[in-house]
């Protein structure tokens, strides 16, 4: 870990992030937060249910109204339902099975041995960097990220002999922050251009958006979230964790001594399965009548059973290898070991599972309620109001979808709110669809990192416990909010710069409307 010198700025930020943990910290226990939180939704839908906010949902016509949660109905149907929404909540299932079969790879030790390997060629100066690029390229894998690059990210540096909580934060950031930002198309961007075109066919409807509309301005913004994470981590965080002792049970994570002949040979053989399954994968997605194609013959598209496998592929990629090199390196003795491992990873998500059924309840309630919805559309019609320059109502898109993001994370329920009312009103400025796509790709990436409504927020904790064990939301939220603010600023500076010198964000389709104009 570099040697920084601390200015006074510096002490300023130390203790303004130590005020927001010490009071994130003293909140109660996530799980309990999330029952708090649900319980504050339901007294609210009650107290806000009887009142007319004149609100409608510029793309179905429909009235928003906040819903009464504490009806004798709407009571029954939670209790009915409470099973169903637990099993259904979309990161559980996701989480237990990637950890299936990335925990047996980590007992194993077949991705302790590659780490070795890895450290080995890697210079220390890059590691940060790269491991952001890596967060960042996991969106094509949709929420792959969350179960698998973000622990790796602790791994590494604790391997690295850098503070884990850093590594898990530049990967959260990558992963999370950076969500907009990526080389790669992804399976969000024909979602999100589908609101955008039905919200510009509003104005003109022959007009035809591109599922690439944004690729080029998503592509470039990756440098500047790798850019800003590398500094953050390196020259901000880290060397605030220096007083944040690693205190975990870590036992169970081997130590990073070089690789014996055997260990050696062992992990190339699981590597080489591994190769060979990603080959066979390639071949059998690569024909244009694949049946893990969209029937339009996409790959990324969200119909895709390429993206509704992705996960038990990660299981069945890093399982396989990670038998093979359990019994090649001598750690397997019988498939009795292998499901021990098995057993570990899951007895390790036991604090996550809890957390996961009372952040599954709240979330639903919250969504139920309409709450949510009722606060994005007003804050949208506000700023409709204001009439504001397109440039600065470019920013207020920003922000507005920053601050909306805190209380409602999916980002196709809020642009389906959102476009209909600022797309329409830019274009008639002249500024083109693209661009507040662009300006709200940005707000809906930034905030992800410093919001327990985060599905996978409490996920991050459960992995940030793993070495420091006082971990709460508020140490997370205050490690993690530099990283927003700083990116909130920079990225919404890229973004007008980036409008200014007329660079086309992406792939255009059949429009006059102009990025830039």
């Amino acid at each position: 870990m570099a040697e920084t010198h601390t200015p006074s700025t510096n002490r300023l930020l130390d203790r303004f992030l130590d005020v927001i943990e010490k009071a994130g910290n003293k909140l109660p226990d996530p799980g309990i937060l999330f029952l708090l939180l649900m319980l504050i939704t339901w007294g609210l839908s009650a107290l806000l249910a009887p009142f007319d906010f004149g609100a409608v949902d510029p793309g179905s016509g429909a009235e928003i109204r906040v819903q009464n949660l504490l009806t004798a109905e709407r009571l029954a149907l939670f209790f009915s339902t409470m099973t169903a929404v637990f099993i259904n909540f979309a990161p559980l299932g996701v989480v237990l099975l990637a950890m299936l079969g990335v925990g047996v790879a980590e007992h194993s030790g077949f991705i302790n041995a590659g780490l070795k390997l890895v450290l080995g060629v890697t210079p220390k100066l890059l590691l940060t960097p790269i491991l952001v690029l890596v967060a960042i390229v996991s969106h094509t894998a949709a929420d792959a990220g969350y179960v698998l690059v973000i622990p790796l990210g602790g791994v590494i540096f604790y391997a690295a002999g850098r503070h884990p909580i850093a590594g898990i934060a530049a990967a959260f950031a990558g992963v999370s922050g950076g969500f907009s930002a990526n080389f790669i198309p992804s399976s969000i961007d024909p979602l999100i251009q589908s609101f955008t075109q039905e919200a510009a066919q509003v104005l003109n409807a022959t007009i035809e958006i591109n599922p690439l509309n944004n690729i080029f301005f998503t592509g470039a913004s990756s440098m500047v979230v790798i850019a800003v994470v590398w500094y953050l981590t390196d020259r901000v965080i880290e060397p605030r964790l220096r007083n944040m002792p690693v205190d975990a049970d870590l036992t169970d994570i081997p130590a990073m001594d070089s690789l014996s002949s055997r260990e050696r040979k062992a992990f190339w053989t699981a590597l080489s399965v591994m190769l060979l399954g990603i080959l066979a994968l390639i071949a059998w997605v690569f024909p244009e009548d694949s049946a893990m194609r969209a029937p339009n013959g996409e790959i990324t598209a969200g119909n895709a059973p390429l993206m509704g496998a992705i996960v038990p592929l990660i299981f069945l990629l890093f399982w396989i290898p990670g038998v093979i090199y359990g019994f090649r390196s001598g750690v397997y003795a019988s498939m009795k070991d292998v499901v021990g491992s098995m057993s570990k990873a899951m007895g390790s998500m036991a604090h996550y599972i809890v957390m996961a059924f009372f952040c599954a309840l709240f979330i639903k309630a919250f969504t139920d309620s309409r709450i949510g919805a009722l606060v994005a559309l007003k804050g949208a019609e506000g700023l409709e109001a204001l009439r504001l320059p397109g440039q600065v109502t470019i920013v207020g898109i920003v922000f507005l979808t920053a601050f909306v993001n805190l209380i409602v994370g999916s980002a196709s329920a809020k642009w389906g709110l959102l476009a209909p009312i600022f797309v329409p009103m830019l274009m008639q400025t002249g500024i083109s669809p693209d661009l507040t796509q662009a300006a709200y790709r940005v707000g809906d990436s930034v905030s992800n990192i410093i919001t327990p409504l985060l599905p996978y927020f409490p996920l991050i904790v459960v992995f940030c416990q793993k070495y420091v064990k006082k971990t709460g939301i508020g140490t997370l939220v205050s490690v993690m909010l530099p990283y927003s603010l700083v990116l909130l600023v920079v990225w919404t500076l890229f973004l007008l710069l980036y409008w200014s010198l007329g660079i086309p964000l992406g792939i255009q389709a059949s429009y006059e409307y102009v990025v830039g104009g």
